[in-house]
């Protein structure tokens, strides 16, 4: 009989986590001169201000670094697109980085009748319906859009931020939403308001047509993504009159080729008041000065009526229903529900019930289907949105199993949650376990911004005292409530996404419109502009690790000790480092599976994931290259169970042959999938082209070899790890002698650590010649990627590659972006860096890339390739590029276990000190001169190997030739099984 390990979750979760439950209250304060509500006991200690107009903030102070995240949420998204014009919300988002009347032009006054004609264009051919008068209409747009282009200034934006030191410029759009976002010094905070304050005060609907185009390709993005079209139509079954599935952000295509200026400027006026939107701010702010300020700036902003989507409530589901898609990936399926509203009782319920199904350890899922590997892998969730939530049971089948039966196997696991069959500790275990998680979430701005954000678009801002009780909520939840919920709520009533491999017939291509590239005018700056960038800031000190003073350095028996003392909170994460990997040992990777469904004398593999999951406590073992990881991590007052428990299942975990021959037919299905997944197809490609045949992407073991993998060889490697070369690290609350005490005591170490099999090497190719490879694909678009071996790492060239990169390709503000995308439309996403390795044993890597849709592959490839030789000039960019790659490393702060881990990447690169010292220094006296002469010198002229993913039926071979000989790989050749 099975010992049942720490059953009902020993309760050992006090302290820290599961704390007296708190009661989180409404109060109002002031300060300052303003007054503001918070929530009482919020970790976060957000304060929400109202201000005159409207206009919702939210801050939340936190010292520990000179950073601010901000966010700008507007309640506007696809459900408040008209139905005459869906995908407009996610237009306006990307036109609102095109700039205003003072910023983004050098002319305003004699660009505005230009785009006035470009507006009134557009709303006659969106009425054409004739095909020779809709073509004369767009090469008139085209023409006028030139004209325009001579007084627009298409990355004044960008510039502003990169002046500031904004390192993640970035917005989206979904169904309820669209957020503007930032990550900005604190010493600009005052600059940064002034721009963003502009840009939403008169926005300008500029360089237009270039920019439908790369909406055209995240289009095309989303038509070759098998996961995205299963998403939107699960939603379209699910909600047939809410927007929620009538209407998809991207929008129809039939919209996307008749857009409306006059629509969209009706729906910024609509949508974009003070009233409808939240300015967020998390980070190492003063929450009076900066009230202060957004109240000045922002107080132009004028509140109007307003009337949000209020949609009818959906009819109940009362049949199930079935729904087939196709695409060339790899099968898989949905079962999902419709849930409730946000905040509701019924949402909290299916919530909870996600993570006693699934939480990756202990639920009934990951007990029932994933130990016993009955597919390839089975998943719940719960989704939540304001109007309703989804519900969704996902998995994979494996090898010889249909989709009908792996649905079965999810819906078994519902049906022994409505009978009751599983324990009630479980619930107590999953609140401690999300606790942990807001614990360690609410360290970081970006969470705490995000939390806030998705309680002001979804709850209108006054339910945030809900969001935070949440947890405790779910901590009354009793196991009949669970039950009797269940019951009632998981009935015949859901929709099932079955994804076929198979030919999609329902894509339709996109015609390409003949477009004239655009000026950028990237050196010219506006006098706006120019007046941030020259506003004083007061300077940020950088602030450089002294590894002999931040790091703790000692011994546990043989092994060397790391360790950095967690003075904050009761959390610990410690890790096992072994100088081993998979080039050492192949097998050492399917050990590290393997062990996943491996017993011990005395506990089974269940009970070993239900004791983690009760103590809040994760471990894992991960194989890389040339080095394993054991982590563990959790509450230090559970690190004694942890620790033991890890250290028991290396040393005594036994073979299990069934579990071996499951092992073995997931990871052929896995393999299988592999060849069906375009990203891997071209990472693959990538790979050849670096080093030829024998390369790090499809060595491994054969089909043939794992079929004949013995449970003896994989037990060995998993019972002697301990053995071989590692160093322990460790970031928590003890002190090194404390932790190097407890360590020896359960951490068996020999006398001498076991020398390592040698590590295989693989040879760089020399790129001496232009030459493609090539994959074929069922796909909208074709993937491009430029691959050139450059030589040995250098630590020397540090600080010219970061600001090289940061100039030419890293960024949407870089000369590739702007011109790839914003001048000549032949991108969504493009990009070009100089990659550097992370050990000075190997070669440094040019890497670029286009994806565009199929017949612009050509004039994509032109494109690139005349950056990739000419290095364009422009001052203002290198300038700006310069102070924000400066600025970076300034407001750069590395704490906690992150200073273990920058030590260690430097010891790989050659360095005995924070690497960021000598960049830092070098930096400073470069020249656009220096990075010329290094783009001349690294990748001007030089030949590439072109990696192409693409459907054979929508290019010409023969074009592929031009750019070098062709190499068409079979999938074999390139996974190598």
């Amino acid at each position: 009989m099975k010992i049942k390990l720490f059953t009902l979750a020993c309760f050992l979760i006090t302290g820290t986590v599961a704390q007296a439950q708190n009661t989180y209250q409404w109060k109002t304060g002031s300060s300052g001169g303003y007054s503001y509500k918070f929530v009482t006991n919020d970790p976060t200690k957000t304060r929400f201000y109202t201000l005159k107009n409207g206009l919702t903030v939210i801050l939340s102070q936190n010292n520990k670094e000179p950073n601010i995240v901000y966010k700008m949420a507007v309640r506007a998204g696809s459900n408040t697109d008209p139905r005459t014009n869906t995908g407009l919300a996610h237009y306006l988002e990307h036109l609102l980085f095109k700039g205003t009347d003072k910023f983004g032009t050098l002319n305003y006054v004699k660009e505005k009748p230009l785009l006035d004609k470009i507006e009134a264009l557009y709303e006659t051919y969106t009425k054409t319906t004739d095909p020779v008068k809709r073509k004369e209409i767009y090469a008139e747009i085209d023409k006028i859009s030139g004209e325009a282009s001579n007084y627009s200034i298409a990355n004044e934006y960008d510039k502003m931020m990169k002046s500031i030191g904004s390192n993640s410029t970035n917005a989206h759009t979904s169904v309820e939403e669209t957020v503007y976002e930032e990550d900005l010094p604190s010493n600009a905070i005052d600059k940064f308001l002034s721009v963003q304050a502009e840009r939403f005060r008169a926005p300008v609907f500029r360089i237009f047509h270039t920019e439908l185009e790369a909406v055209y390709e995240e289009k095309n993005i989303g038509m070759d993504n098998d996961g995205r079209k299963m998403y939107e139509k699960m939603l379209y079954t699910l909600f047939p009159t809410h927007n929620y599935g009538q209407q998809t952000t991207i929008g129809t295509i039939e919209h996307l080729k008749n857009p409306s200026l006059v629509e969209i400027r009706k729906y910024y006026n609509k949508y974009y008041v003070p009233n409808n939107m939240a300015l967020i701010m998390s980070g190492d702010i003063i929450y009076d000065d900066l009230i202060k300020k957004i109240d000045q700036d922002f107080s132009f902003m004028v509140s109007k009526p307003l009337s949000l989507y209020n949609p009818a409530a959906e009819k109940p589901l009362t049949l199930a229903q079935k729904v087939d898609i196709y695409g060339p990936s790899a099968e898989n399926l949905y079962v999902a529900y419709r849930g409730f509203a946000q905040n509701t009782r019924q949402s909290l319920l299916l919530d909870l019930i996600g993570n006693i199904l699934s939480n990756g350890k202990a639920g009934l899922m990951d007990i029932n289907i994933n130990k016993q590997q009955k597919m390839l892998r089975a998943n719940a969730g719960y989704n939540q949105m304001k109007d309703y939530g989804i519900f969704v049971l996902s998995g994979a089948p494996k090898a010889g199993q249909s989709l009908e039966e792996a649905q079965k196997l999810l819906l078994e696991q519902v049906d022994l949650l409505k009978k009751g069959d599983f324990d009630e500790s479980l619930i107590k275990a999953t609140v401690a376990n999300i606790k942990l998680s807001e614990l360690q979430g609410f360290e970081s701005n970006d969470v705490r911004a995000d939390y806030t954000m998705t309680a002001f678009i979804q709850n209108r801002g006054n339910e945030w005292d809900k969001t935070l009780s949440s947890t405790d909520a779910m901590g009354k939840v009793t196991k009949k409530e669970i039950i009797d919920f269940a019951n009632k709520f998981f009935i015949n009533n859901y929709v099932s996404i079955y994804k076929h491999k198979g030919e999609d017939k329902s894509i339709l291509k996109v015609e390409k419109p003949t477009i004239t590239a655009v000026k950028t005018n990237t050196n010219e700056v506006s006098p706006f502009t120019k007046t941030i960038i020259a506003a004083p800031v007061k300077p940020i000190a950088p602030k450089f690790l002294d590894y002999t003073k931040d790091l703790n350095f000692g011994k546990a028996g043989i092994a060397d000790v790391i360790t950095v003392q967690n003075n904050e909170n009761g959390i610990f994460r410690m890790s096992y480092r072994f100088d081993i990997g998979s080039y050492n040992y192949k097998l050492l990777p399917y050990a590290s599976q393997y062990l996943a469904f491996l017993s011990t004398d005395k506990y089974s593999a269940e009970d070993i994931s239900k004791a983690f999951y009760n103590i809040a406590c994760n471990y894992s073992l991960n194989v890389g290259t040339d080095l394993t990881t054991v982590s563990i991590s959790g509450l230090q007052e559970n690190f004694d169970k942890a620790v033991a428990l890890v250290e028991d299942v290396l040393a005594n975990c036994k073979p299990n042959e069934k579990a071996l021959e499951d092992l073995k037919g997931r990871i052929l299905k896995s393999r299988d999938n592999a060849k069906l997944n375009k990203a891997s197809i071209l990472g693959g490609l990538m790979s050849f082209a670096q080093y030829g045949s024998d390369n790090p992407f499809n060595y491994g073991l054969t089909n043939d070899e794992i079929k004949n993998m013995k449970s003896s060889d994989l037990i060995y490697l998993l019972h002697n790890l301990t053995n071989y070369k590692h160093t322990i690290t460790y970031y928590g609350p003890k002190t090194l002698t404390a932790l190097s005490d407890d360590i020896v005591k359960v951490h068996r170490l020999a006398s001498e650590f076991t020398p390592a099999a040698p590590i295989k090497k693989f040879n760089y190719t020399k790129t001496d010649s232009n030459k493609v490879y090539f994959a074929d694909y069922d796909m909208v678009q074709a993937e491009i990627r430029w691959v050139r071996n450059s030589g040995l790492y250098d630590p020397a060239n540090a600080a010219k590659i970061s600001l090289f990169n940061n100039y030419f390709g890293g960024g949407m503000g870089s000369i590739v972006f702007q011109t790839i995308r914003e001048s000549k439309a032949l991108a969504y996403s493009t990009f070009a860096v100089y990659s550097s390795p992370n050990t000075k044993d190997k070669e440094n890597t040019v890497v670029a890339y286009v994806g565009t849709q199929a017949d612009k592959m050509n004039d994509a490839v032109a494109g690139m390739n005349e950056l990739l030789n000419t290095l364009p000039e422009s001052d203002k960019s290198f300038d700006l590029s310069k102070t924000n790659s400066l600025n970076g490393l300034e407001t750069s702060r590395i704490t906690k276990d992150g200073i273990i881990i920058s030590y260690l990447a430097d010891q790989k690169l050659g360095f005995d000190h924070d690497s960021r010292i000598d960049e830092y220094a070098n930096l400073k006296p470069l020249t656009f001169t220096d990075i010329n002469t290094f783009h001349h010198d690294n990748l001007s002229t030089k030949p590439y190997s072109y990696c192409i993913v693409a459907s054979e039926k929508k290019i010409n071979m023969a074009d592929l030739a031009k750019f070098g000989p062709v190499n068409k790989l079979t999938l074999e050749e390139i996974f190598g099984y």
